[in-house]
């Protein structure tokens, strides 16, 4: 067996359903963080309480499933750090989406299945064909004609978040599949939530900083976006030890199609033709590279 390949051993539900699951709680992130926002919290708040609501629901989580999984002190060290990075790229995309519109925001946070493949075959983790890179394109166009970017309305400080966000997700996906391979991802979770949320408390605290939602429904929204960022982050650390960082980070692109689906539905935000063209190529562009030999 090549080892350079992709540690995929199917294509059913099973493999790609960690995939899908993260893709999805975060889009009901990214649509309940603007509601979050709209209703007054700041970002640095949003960010801490979010952490802390997410970590103690996964700590109910894991006395209800307790892992049997075995986890060393290089296994810990390694999460704490990937709790850093992860800090960073949550903080980092509502920076985003509060300096810029939020189609502008998610796409350019979105170069990151592109930055994950190339990072991923310069480190030989994986090997990306012909077919592969050429999927990876086609759903980044797609993602670029769904949300109908408009370069002229940018804002510098959106876009140096969303690429400074974008940065840190491939971190945390090579350093999953490359340090962590076989490793429980609810582990994984764990340690990556309770280093991030260290790093938000003691930053809100030392700032004095407390912004927090005006109304009943901002905080209800906060809960939510809290147990939705929780669930993702443990579906792509899953997703990741089960089929790779480039396959992970392209079934990812899922997310701002159904964040623009939430924000019809939820925010009276109405798609376009145009809009649900570039939707269904990036569709089309990860049926193809899920269904490559």
């Amino acid at each position: 067996m090549n080892k350079l390949s992709t540690p995929h051993v199917g294509s059913g539900p099973a493999q790609i359903g960690p995939a899908v699951l993260g893709a999805s709680s975060f889009a009901c992130a990214d649509v309940l963080s603007k509601v979050v926002l709209i209703d007054g919290a700041d970002v640095l708040t949003m960010s801490a309480v979010r952490a802390v609501i997410g970590l103690a629901i996964l700590l109910g989580w894991m006395q209800l499933v307790p892992s049997r999984a075995a986890f060393g002190r290089r296994e810990t060290w390694i999460a704490l750090g990937l709790g850093v990075l992860f800090a960073g790229n949550v903080f980092l995309v509502f920076k985003a989406i509060e300096a810029v519109e939020v189609p502008i925001a998610i796409l350019t946070y979105f170069v990151y299945p592109l930055l994950t493949g190339l990072a991923a075959a310069a480190s030989g983790l994986e090997r990306v064909t012909w077919r592969g890179a050429a999927a990876a394109i086609a759903a980044f166009l797609g993602l670029a004609l769904m949300i109908g970017a408009h370069p002229t309305t940018l804002a510098a400080t959106g876009i140096l978040a969303a690429l400074g966000a974008a940065v840190c997700r491939v971190a945390i996906l090579l350093v999953t599949r490359g340090l962590l391979s076989g490793a429980d991802a609810l582990r994984i979770t764990w340690y990556s939530l309770l280093s991030s949320t260290a790093i938000f408390v003691v930053v809100a605290l030392a700032t004095r900083n407390w912004q927090p939602p005006a109304n009943a429904s901002g905080w209800l929204a906060l809960i939510g976006l809290s147990a939705a960022v929780t669930t993702g982050l443990l579906g792509v650390f899953a997703s990741t030890v089960r089929i790779g960082p480039f396959r992970t980070a392209l079934f990812m692109n899922l997310e701002p199609l159904l964040t623009t689906i939430g924000s019809a539905l939820f925010l009276a935000e109405v798609l376009t033709p145009l809009q649900m063209l570039g939707g269904g190529v990036m569709l089309a562009a990860l049926v193809m590279f899920q269904l490559r030999k």
